[in-house]
């Protein structure tokens, strides 16, 4: 474990806000300070029952230990628990959501736009799809095979169809498969994946632009993952640059900030380019919008920090939402602005930098294969254990997946094409069919670049169980 300066820092911020409240008369919390140490100490222990995710050599999935001061500032905030529906019980939390999310929308240029933070990256997402229905009812979502899978259950849940367009070997989508379905002329949206679940792929976006030109589709991002290396275009391949310099013309965004933004879990964020679709979101509830009449705006006239505040619940599918997220992101973007070249961005790209360092060293090791058809686009790495055959190499990355835990060094399984691992350029009918089991590091913290002797070192000590070599 690492040193903890929280607990300190948020007892003198704790006193800082009772004095906030320092007129309100006095009175006293009835609780069982013994019962509850001893109910913590049993919570501790069973948390301890978890991967060691906030350590260096966790680098399996997407799990990337909030800032410090996100945890304090979210901490403090559940000391009023505001909700973030509306102002009447989250204040001064919704002033400090929207300033966040106006943070977040300029990265992407956007000053005039509608956003909002939402519980996770999937109920964003909804909210963008649900979007698209409301304005072509009836028309198809597609989006590559690659993309997260929440997209076609969503999908189902909206009662909209849904189709998936083949990826190539590097797990990004066709434009010519795309093109093939949009001959259909009954696609409302193209869901276009910046950094995959599975390889961190960046679908073309900028190609995908081009083609709205000619057939007229909502383009939607979800940059759940990757959206965040927008602030470090020079780290990137000349492809993944060209697709986050397109950004901005999307139709809507999706982020994590619970992801790549330091954030505690559940904060995701949803925006979109037109804030007249606000309008969809427009309701009355007489029991819960009445404070502050005088800054009651109706949706659609909602144009970020433009224009007056509204009560969040108004552009949002989500009722009660945590204003404790909000303060996070708010405080954590305080101290970590989102610009290119600062503290922040290159902690994006030391993570970057231990993906491209890891791949390097996989290519130049006759034990591994990673992907055939280049390096990582962003910080995720995939290889799979040289083998006769799919069935030998899968078996074999589960078994180094053991043998690496059992050194402290904990890894991913992901399933791929086999195809993607075999050279490149080869003859018709000697690419192998059907799927094998990968070893997959997910190096997102900043941290990863300075562990990547340590983690290099298990790895290959772990392979010397499994191989024998």
């Amino acid at each position: 474990m690492v040193h903890d300066p929280v607990p300190s820092l948020l007892a003198r911020a704790t006193e800082q806000l009772e004095a906030e409240f320092g007129a309100l008369p006095a009175f006293e919390i009835g609780v069982d300070t013994g019962a509850i140490a001893k109910v913590l100490q049993a919570t501790a222990h069973r948390l301890g029952d978890n991967y060691p995710y906030f350590h260096p050599l966790y680098a399996g999935q997407m799990l990337k230990p909030p800032h410090p001061v996100a945890r304090a500032a979210y901490a403090l905030a559940m000391t009023v628990n505001p909700n973030n529906h509306a102002r009447d019980g989250g204040r001064a939390s919704s002033e400090m959501e929207i300033e966040a999310v106006h943070e977040i929308a300029g990265m992407f240029g956007w000053t005039d736009y509608l956003g909002h933070l939402t519980s996770s990256g999937t109920l964003a997402n909804l909210e963008a799809l649900w979007v698209a229905g409301q304005l072509a009812p009836g028309r198809r979502i597609v989006g590559s095979e690659q993309a997260h899978y929440t997209h076609k259950r969503i999908s189902a849940v909206l009662k909209l169809e849904y189709a998936s367009i083949p990826a190539d070997n590097r797990g990004r989508m066709s434009v010519e498969a795309l093109e093939t379905e949009l001959r259909k002329s009954d696609v409302g949206m193209v869901v276009v994946t910046l950094g995959t679940t599975a390889t961190g792929a960046i679908d073309p976006l900028d190609e995908v632009l081009a083609l709205r030109e000619r057939y007229g589709f909502r383009v939607h991002v979800d940059g759940a993952y990757g959206g965040y290396f927008r602030l470090i275009p020079e780290a990137l391949e000349e492809p993944a640059r060209r697709a986050y310099a397109a950004m901005g013309e999307a139709d809507s965004i999706v982020i994590d900030p619970h992801k790549h933004g330091l954030q505690p879990y559940g904060c995701g964020c949803v925006l979109f380019r037109d804030p007249a679709v606000g309008r969809f979101y427009r309701h009355e509830s007489p029991y819960t919008y009445f404070t502050s009449k005088q800054l009651h705006v109706h949706p659609s006239e909602h144009k970020s920090l433009a224009g007056d505040p509204v009560h969040l619940g108004e552009i949002s599918l989500e009722c009660s939402r945590a204003g404790a997220a909000a303060v996070a992101l708010w405080a954590t973007q305080r101290l970590l602005p989102l610009s290119p070249g600062g503290e922040f961005a290159r902690g994006l790209a030391r993570g970057r930098a231990a993906a491209l360092e890891l791949d390097r060293r996989l290519r130049q090791d006759r034990r591994f294969e990673p992907l055939a058809a280049g390096e990582p686009e962003l910080d995720i790495v995939v290889w799979k254990l040289n083998a006769e055959t799919k069935e030998l190499a899968s078996g074999l990355a589960q078994r180094a997946f053991v043998a690496c835990a059992a050194r402290d060094l904990h890894l991913a399984l992901v399933e791929l094409p086999v195809a993607w691992f075999q050279p490149v350029g080869g003859k018709a009918g000697e690419v192998e069919a059907g799927m094998v089991t990968c070893l997959r590091s997910v190096l997102m913290k900043p941290e990863h670049e300075a562990w990547l002797d340590r983690i290099w070192d298990r790895l290959s000590a772990a392979c010397v169980d499994v191989l024998g070599e």
